[in-house]
């Protein structure tokens, strides 16, 4: 798959994968920019190539000037103790900073986002408003949902997507793949004409690792368009019984054309 360099803003790119996206990004020829807090940690983390854009996803006065004239944008943030503020807040703030851009959005949740009886929930449900952010937003996009990150066997290397997110027991039995291939795939799904408008579960299985993903982009489903969950997603998290506060972003980020 040859595709032109991208302008590419990776968003939590210090983390242990927005680190490897970052170096994966330059590897593949595009200008990568990292928003980052701290320039001085940055510096010393990723490649030399990478620009700096000093910002938080918490505030969005600083976020204009990160977002500002990039093709794509990879969201690979986190935090166990403020998923609501941080997961879901930041994806509602860079999504607000876009105005009339149309990057390609590619943004990283987990395995499991559906559940709604896991010990992760006060994460899991803060993701899974943030995909719901995404799709409508109008903007094209990718949602990768890896499995547990690095706790696959050596000898697999083999990527599988799936779809419906039917694994939740909320322990690697639901799937694993290491941070590499989680940021290799993200990387891929900037350019694939085919990784758009999907939404997938992301683990490995026994074999190598293919040089081209497109076949298995392709061989996914769409999203519905204006859908607020994925294909085939289970339909438990009724929009009319979210928060009032979520119900107002959503209307904020909704398109003419969304649901």
């Amino acid at each position: 798959m040859t595709t032109a360099p991208m302008t590419v803003l990776v968003v939590g790119a210090t983390g242990s994968i927005g680190r490897l996206v970052v170096a994966e990004s330059v590897a593949q020829g595009h200008t990568t920019r990292a928003l980052v807090r701290d320039a001085g940690k940055a510096r010393r983390l990723l490649p030399a190539e990478t620009q700096l854009a000093v910002g938080d996803v918490t505030q969005p006065d600083t976020l204009p000037g990160a977002v500002a004239d990039v093709d794509a944008i990879v969201l690979t943030h986190g935090s166990m103790s403020s998923p609501e503020t941080v997961d879901y807040g930041g994806v509602r703030n860079v999504l607000a900073a876009v105005h009339e851009q149309k990057p390609r959005i590619v943004l990283m949740t987990a395995i499991g986002v559906t559940a709604r009886s896991s010990a992760y929930n006060h994460l899991l449900e803060w993701k899974r408003r943030s995909e719901r952010l995404v799709r409508v937003s109008g903007l094209p996009y990718t949602i990768v949902r890896p499995g547990w990150f690095d706790m696959n066997c050596p000898d697999e290397q083999r990527p599988v997507f799936l779809q419906g997110d039917t694994r939740r027991s909320g322990s690697p039995a639901d799937g694993a793949v290491s941070r590499r291939r989680i940021a290799q795939v993200l990387v891929a799904a900037v350019t694939a004409p085919e990784a758009a408008r999907r939404t997938f579960e992301l683990i490995a299985e026994h074999g190598p690792a293919p040089g081209d993903l497109t076949q298995l982009f392709a061989a996914l489903d769409e999203d519905a368009p204006g859908a607020l969950d994925a294909v085939r997603d289970e339909a438990n998290m009724p929009p009319a019984q979210e928060p009032q506060r979520v119900r107002d972003d959503l209307d904020a980020l909704r398109t003419p054309a969304g649901p």
